[in-house]
């Protein structure tokens, strides 16, 4: 995915107030390839991808919408 150059990251804390995910569900989705991976961001940090955390919470209404 590319991105652009004002693109934000997310850290963990802030992606579960968004999802409503704690952080092994968010671990275990991202193994299963059903949630956004997170990216590298210094020797011990990570974040994700705002757009990506925004496109998945959108794929979740969307799939609940389908689903009624």
């Amino acid at each position: 995915m590319n991105t652009s150059p004002d693109e934000t990251f997310l850290r963990r804390k802030h992606v579960e107030s968004l999802t409503g995910l704690g952080r092994s569900a968010i671990y275990k989705l991202m193994a299963l390839g059903q949630f956004p991976k997170a990216v590298k961001l210094t020797k011990k940090a990570v974040g994700w991808q705002k757009s990506a955390i925004d496109a998945w919470i959108l794929s979740r209404i969307d799939a609940t919408n389908d689903a009624r």
